[in-house]
């Protein structure tokens, strides 16, 4: 009867169904000198367990709070004030100019300014459309490279097919 009702809570311990109580059965069970032969595997944990409960830990541990660098609050500070003054001056200029309020020097500077990035933007597309033919030569190629593992793939097939010596 006794037997029974150990398995049983052995099975509820497994699953992690057990109450404290039942636990205390078990570990008054195991470390009785004699124990049932097919439960022996159980013995050295449970008579762990009831060592490992009586262990304590008798170094002090210290408790000091660490000293933080009081340098990285004040360069967060700082950085926090040079944005909200760029945010501050970004609102001052926010005024746009227009080719039409240009006049003199500006005016011909503007000008140059955009013949310079129309002629960089067509030199761009150029390069734009060389590209393409170069990602049409790679498509090829790892197509062909495609084809060669087939290939590679067909000739192991038939060197285990027709063994060659």
């Amino acid at each position: 009867m006794v037997l029974d009702n150990i398995e049983k809570l052995i099975e509820k311990y497994e699953n992690g169904e057990t109450t404290l109580q039942e636990e205390q059965q078990l570990k008054h069970y195991f470390t009785k000198e004699t124990v049932a032969p097919h439960l022996e595997v159980f013995k050295p944990m449970f008579v762990y367990f009831s060592i490992a409960q009586n262990e304590q830990f008798t170094k002090d541990v210290p408790l000091e709070a660490k000293k933080t660098n009081d340098l990285y609050k004040w360069i967060s500070v700082a950085a926090i004030a040079v944005i909200m003054f760029g945010v501050y001056l970004s609102g001052a200029f926010d005024r746009q100019l227009t080719p039409s309020d240009l006049q003199g020097e500006d005016l011909i500077a503007y000008n140059q300014a955009i013949d310079a990035f129309n002629l960089l933007s067509s030199n761009f597309k150029k390069g734009t459309d060389n590209m393409s033919a170069v990602t049409q030569l790679s498509e090829s190629f790892n197509q062909g490279q495609e084809n060669l593992s087939l290939l590679t793939e067909f000739d192991k097939t038939t060197d285990k097919l027709f063994k060659y010596e």
